[in-house]
């Protein structure tokens, strides 16, 4: 299990098109991918579940991953989320 925590600093947060961003990013590795924020854990790959976590900005959240592409796949990630998605 790889996991790294990082803080989201887009200003409005995870919304609709960063979620999609993720997913997308996500799904171009085979490892089990998980996004947690608090006690909560998500799919990193179903954008209803990341939508669901509610994240805004300034919030720390966990990139986890298990399996053969797990390490490169969590630094993708959290090199995404430390853009800023673009905006």
């Amino acid at each position: 299990m790889v996991e790294k925590k990082v803080t989201i600093n887009n200003e409005t947060g995870i919304h609709a098109r960063p979620a999609s961003m993720i997913v997308q990013e996500a799904n171009k590795y085979g490892a089990d991918i998980k996004i947690a924020k608090d006690a909560n854990e998500v799919n990193a790959k179903s954008i209803m579940g990341i939508m669901s976590l509610g994240i805004s900005k300034s919030t720390e959240i966990t990139v986890k991953a298990e399996g053969a592409d797990a390490e490169e796949a969590v630094d993708a990630l959290v090199d995404l989320v430390e853009s800023g998605f673009g905006e």
